[in-house]
């Protein structure tokens, strides 16, 4: 007899498993973009010529769109990290679906005003 406990794959079909899996994705992938994003930054506090050069650099298209994802995934790892709490500390019990929405048109919404406030 096996000592592994049986899983249930209806609660890996909730929207909840999905919220989860998007927080803890956007948290790698935000290791991975931070190191790179002060990489830009010490070199643009190098002075005048490394500003420049920064700056020059950010006007492709590679580096807009990843500003943009950055941006996106700074939002629903905040609204990942929002409905955790909500969850842990809130005074009803259970997976708080309407949280999970909100969370995700949360990200959505800061991900079309970066677009719309950006150059």
């Amino acid at each position: 007899m096996s000592s592994r406990p049986h899983i249930d794959y209806r609660a890996k079909s909730h929207l909840s498993d999905f919220a989860y899996a998007c927080h803890r994705i956007s948290d790698l992938l935000l290791a991975c973009c931070i190191p790179l994003h002060f990489l830009m930054l010490s070199k643009s506090l190098r002075g005048a010529q490394g500003f420049e050069a920064s700056l020059k650099l950010t006007d492709v298209w590679v580096f807009k769109f990843g500003e943009w994802a950055l941006v996106i995934l700074l939002a629903v790892h905040l609204a990942g990290g929002v409905r955790l709490l909500i969850i842990e500390f809130g005074p009803w019990r259970g997976l708080c679906k309407g949280s999970i929405q909100t969370s995700i048109l949360f990200a959505i919404l800061c991900g079309l005003l970066f677009l719309y406030f950006a150059d």
